[in-house]
């Protein structure tokens, strides 16, 4: 395996295994965690209520047991719309290769138990991709504006930043176009920001301070201050374990979703410039806390609760890419990958496939720019 397939394989895996180790404990205090494992998670783990079809009949999943959630699809579903253009995306790719992919093909969904479209598992902000590029007919580019605004673009965007390695700004901007279909303001923002960090991970010799700092340079607005208040909480504390109230308190002036995390007020989801999504400050928080160790990474966004898969999913990524894919624990990449019945190594295998391609692709290109502008500026 090269760099590059260590490296891809170790993000894609690493995201997965920590959605779905993050999946039972999503929407939960810590305390609450607490009372219901007897104690603090440390792996796979069963649902809160085994009746989860009933549990909560506006989303009826099967999270836990190692289940993936639509953080992974939607993952999964971009590394094939990548694989499919053989190129950089854009919004317009988004309209033309991802929209199919949700409606028009049914999977296996672990948390349905049954084949199904993608479509009909996705959280209603995903939806909106279709609704507005398929039904709707909006210019991709501009599709985002209206949906509310949360971390949906940001829990999938990890392939972008495996494409444009070691270029985190190239990563970004790639991002921040794509995503134009899905998000805007913040959330839109928090998607070009992970997707820097995975590129600036998948760099040789990257560290958890160049990844940080990466974020920190791209950033803007209400998303830079929140990552920074975070990472320097995060930088005094020795681990995750008896973290999470300092990296709340850090993070509690950029997140308009309330302490009582069900209980989303008016303001929620609004778009600012002044806010930041919850999820990506705390995954680089959990990071730099954990020095980019893989398993404390994750384990601090499962334990934290609230949108616990997501938080770990991006740690995951991140933690992954820095490490590779022995950083990700076997046994819980077989696991997971047996309970979900999905491959979570081959995904990145593909992206690294094509990521290669696309890098020969603009060397190509940048050398006929070269040699153009050159001819324009012969004397």
């Amino acid at each position: 395996m090269t760099p590059l397939e260590d490296r891809a394989t170790g993000c894609v895996a690493g995201a997965a295994v920590g959605d779905a180790l993050g999946g039972a404990t999503e929407g939960w205090t810590p305390e609450q965690i607490v009372e219901r494992y007897g104690g603090r998670v440390e792996g796979i783990v069963p649902p809160y209520n085994e009746d989860w079809r009933n549990a909560r009949p506006i989303a009826p999943y099967h999270k836990g047991d190692g289940h993936i959630t639509d953080d992974t699809l939607m993952t999964h579903a971009l590394i094939r719309v990548y694989d499919k253009a053989r190129g950089h995306l854009d919004a317009y790719a988004m309209a033309d290769h991802l929209v199919p992919e949700l409606m028009g093909e049914r999977r296996w969904i672990p948390e349905l138990e049954s084949d199904a479209l993608p479509l009909q598992r996705i959280f209603l902000a995903e939806k909106w991709i279709v609704a507005r590029l398929h039904y709707g007919h909006v210019d991709p580019r501009e599709a985002g504006v209206g949906n509310i605004v949360n971390c949906g673009a940001a829990m999938y965007v990890a392939p972008v930043g495996i494409v444009n390695a070691a270029d985190p700004d190239a990563a970004y901007a790639e991002a921040i176009d794509l995503t134009g279909a899905h998000q805007s303001s913040y959330g839109r923002e928090a998607a070009g920001v992970m997707a820097a960090a995975v590129a600036e991970a998948m760099r040789p010799g990257a560290t958890v301070d160049s990844v940080v700092a990466a974020c920190l340079r791209l950033a803007k607005d209400g998303t830079r201050a929140a990552i920074e208040s975070v990472c320097e909480t995060a930088a005094g504390l020795g681990h995750w374990d008896g973290s999470f109230e300092a990296l709340r308190a850090a993070v509690r002036p950029y997140d308009t979703v309330a302490d009582t995390y069900r209980d989303q007020g008016l303001g929620a989801r609004r778009p600012s410039r002044l806010h930041s999504i919850e999820e990506l400050p705390l995954a680089l928080g959990f990071l730099v806390i954990a020095k980019g160790d893989y398993r404390d990474t994750v384990l601090g966004g499962v334990n934290y609760g609230r949108d616990a898969d997501s938080i770990a999913s991006m740690g995951g990524a991140i933690a992954g890419a820095l490490g590779g894919l022995s950083a990700v624990p076997a046994e819980w990449v077989e696991r997971v990958g047996a309970a979900s019945r999905t491959d979570l190594v081959a995904p990145g295998l593909a992206i690294a496939e094509v990521a290669r391609r696309v890098h020969a692709d603009d060397l190509a290109r940048r050398r006929a720019h070269e040699a153009a502008f050159a001819d324009l500026d012969r004397r």
